[in-house]
């Protein structure tokens, strides 16, 4: 998979409780927004099922648990 980096514009706020997440799921904050979108695009049905299986692979691969 590719990735392509951007620039984001976040609340301080927001930033701040991502990281606190992000360290209770041991992942770095850029994985845990990632985490957070895929996520979100899944329950909203934005993704194929295809990408879905993929994303919960990733998932694993990234945190070492299984998906939820």
């Amino acid at each position: 998979m590719t990735k392509k980096a951007f620039p984001l514009r976040i609340s301080a706020d927001v930033l701040a409780a991502i990281q606190r997440w992000a360290d209770d799921d041991l992942r770095s904050l850029n994985a845990q927004i990632e985490y957070v979108l895929r996520d979100a695009l899944v329950k909203q049905g934005r993704v194929k099922l295809v990408q879905k299986v993929l994303t919960e692979v990733m998932e694993q691969d990234e945190s070492g648990k299984q998906p939820d």
